[in-house]
């Protein structure tokens, strides 16, 4: 079955899968904002001021990082026009591994859904590290308890799996506020950042190229482009959205640049409260700390109090976020034969993938509980929540996600060659040709410098170990491609095609009764 056609004989006013109805994502449950919200959460903004930032400040000394946002914002915006474009003609759940199989065919395809299942989870489980870390931070603070951080970390995990069966519009509707609110406390923030500065006033040092320069920049890139993640989910709700054609390439533009210009404004705000000279050496010596010191010598304890709350629950959007893209996955997997068929399944109320969140969770609870097996810290220590649930799983998950965008910009030039609509797109693309070979360099680097980006000391066994649960992943999806290909061909071919495997049955049957 080729891998170029178009999804025109989809009904826009109902989505199906070739399992039938029962087997179905419900159509038009988000718009616009919802859609936007949902994928923006994902992206944590509160999380990356007071961790990603700092962290890439005092660990890479590279106080050019706002600078560094604005580049890679211009870099996935030339990785979304080919993406968004791509995003008209298929509409599926699969996203990443269904516009890889659509382009590199069936096979590449079947290693990508795999490499998706598993960089999503990672990111996802490692929240749940810090997540579960500041809470039990929170209770000995302002209540004098001391909580073991894995037992709010496993009833995150139970309270988002039971959000994941719910309506994903309900899941839109907690994501933005949740989302609104944190928003708006890290710009109040930047507000009073710049209404106050530091000794060297609003200096715009941190824009200047000169910034970038030091031998962590590899490394800060790497971290960088995590704090994007998100974006690029738009795709896997099209089939639960009002006109996805539209909303979905309309949202995706929107994320990229709030995303880049939220974040680089951030990042500008916290070298002017310290200044540009010192934001190397007080965020190496404050780390994630930072943030809050510099909120309550401007807005006051109350305001500091408030935003741990919402870092808290920033952090919980995320999971959630992460949490419905993952059990999206395994639905469309489930639904094409990658996974058994019980995840091509959806909850007969709420149309959500049930089995897909269910496996999410069910992996969370796994992770978590192994790493709280093998925490032999005090009570308040970091090093088993933060310093490798949260930094290893986010590190593996950013590696994977960065390989799949870079599959997915070479997948989108084959999709319109084979389709011999090359020259229509063509500028099109050569920004999906660009923005390919830019995120396979930032990927180079992120396996170059994992035992950074980990803190694992020279020569251990956590730098290869650990990127190579992406690798592993690749490869045994691309022998799982290759055996359905020989032993389940019919399998094989649908790889990709989600929805429009049940309307090319479906045409075909008509033509044999006629």
């Amino acid at each position: 079955m080729p891998t170029g056609r178009s999804t025109t004989l989809q009904d826009p006013a109902e989505i199906r899968t070739y399992k039938g109805q029962d087997r179905a994502l419900r159509a038009d449950r988000l718009g616009t904002a919802g859609l936007l919200l949902s994928v923006l959460a994902a992206s944590a903004p509160l999380m990356v001021v007071a961790g990603v930032m700092p962290t890439t400040f005092g660990v890479m000394g590279i106080v050019g990082q706002p600078l560094l946002f604005v580049i890679l914002g211009l870099v996935l915006a030339l990785f979304s026009i080919g993406y968004a474009e791509m995003s008209r003609h298929v509409h599926n759940a699969g996203a990443f591994y269904a516009y890889i199989a659509r382009g590199l065919g069936p096979t590449a395809g079947a290693g990508a859904s795999l490499v998706a299942l598993v960089a999503y989870s990672a990111m996802q489980v490692g929240v749940y590290g810090i997540l579960g870390f500041e809470i039990s931070g929170l209770f000995a603070t302002y209540l004098g308890i001391e909580l073991a951080w894995w037992i709010p970390a496993l009833l995150a995990v139970a309270a988002t799996g039971a959000l994941g069966w719910l309506k994903i519009d309900l899941n839109a509707k907690v994501l933005g506020v949740l989302l609104l609110i944190e928003c708006a406390l890290v710009v109040i923030f930047d507000l009073a950042a710049l209404g106050k500065p530091g000794a060297e006033g609003l200096s715009l040092q941190a824009f200047n190229p000169e910034a970038l320069s030091g031998p962590g920049l590899g490394t800060a890139l790497c971290f960088c482009i995590a704090a994007f993640v998100g974006f690029e989910q738009s795709p896997v709700y099209a089939e639960e959205t009002s006109k996805p054609h539209i909303v979905v390439s309309r949202v995706m533009f929107l994320a990229v640049g709030f995303v880049a210009l939220f974040f680089a404004l951030s990042a500008w705000a916290l070298t002017v409260a310290t200044g540009p000279s010192e934001v190397v050496k007080s965020s190496a010596e404050a780390g994630p700390g930072l943030l809050f010191q510099l909120t309550e010598a401007r807005l006051g304890g109350a305001f500091t109090d408030v935003l741990h709350v919402l870092f808290v629950t920033g952090m919980f959007a995320a999971v959630l976020s992460f949490h419905n893209v993952v059990a999206r996955y395994a639905f469309a997997m489930g639904r094409e034969g990658l996974l058994p068929a019980a995840f091509g399944r959806t909850n007969t109320g709420t149309g959500a993938p049930g089995t897909g969140s269910l496996l999410q969770t069910g992996i969370a609870t796994l992770v978590v509980i192994a790493f709280a097996v093998t925490d032999d810290m005090p009570t308040g220590d970091p090093t088993a929540p933060v310093l490798h649930l949260f930094t290893w799983m986010g590190s593996v998950g950013a590696l994977g996600v960065t390989l799949l965008m870079a599959a997915a910009s070479f997948a989108v030039i084959a999709f319109f060659v084979r389709r011999g609509t090359a020259g229509a797109q063509v500028w099109r693309l050569v920004a999906a040709g660009a923005a390919g070979l830019a995120l396979l360099a930032i990927a180079v680097y992120t396996v170059k410098d994992f035992g950074v980006l980990v803190g694992a000391a020279e020569g251990s066994a956590l730098n290869w170990v650990l990127p190579g649960i992406i690798g592993a992943a690749v490869v045994t999806g691309l022998l799982y491609g290759s055996f359905l290909r020989r032993s389940r061909p019919e399998v094989h071919a649908r790889i990709g095609l989600g929805n429009e495997a049940f309307r090319l049955d479906q045409a075909a049957e008509a033509t044999t009764r006629d």
